[in-house]
């Protein structure tokens, strides 16, 4: 089992910067974000997987980026240039695949707040 622990969400203002940690117990094939605003259904923003090959939500492409320090379980997202509509609930997973079942497996860190003030 792979525990997740997310880190760095805050209170930011419009236009600014904050950098979303998540640390994983355990290696992790795909790994990213999702968020959840007040009022909205859960969205995928980023994921990066261990070739390196990244997705980006259109709404954040040049403004946020993923990526991961392999070598501690760990991954990042920064966020710049920041909205009012990225105001969120942001919520790190990982998948890995379960050598025991032979099934794939989704990990969730607890949440970290990030609001933007308009």
């Amino acid at each position: 089992q792979v525990q997740l622990v997310e880190s760095g969400g805050g209170l930011v203002q419009v236009g600014g910067s904050l950098r979303l940690s998540c640390a994983a117990s355990g290696r992790t094939f795909s790994m990213g974000w999702f968020r959840q605003g007040p009022g909205k259904g859960r969205e995928l923003i980023a994921r990066i997987n261990t070739s390196e090959n990244i997705y980006l939500k259109d709404s954040v492409k040049g403004r946020f980026d993923i990526s991961r320090d392999s070598a501690n379980n760990t991954w990042y997202l920064q966020m710049n240039s920041l909205e009012p509509e990225d105001t969120a609930v942001y919520l790190c997973y990982g998948r890995e695949f379960d050598k025991e079942t032979f099934k794939w497996r989704d990990y969730w860190g607890q949440g970290t707040q990030v609001t933007v003030s308009s």
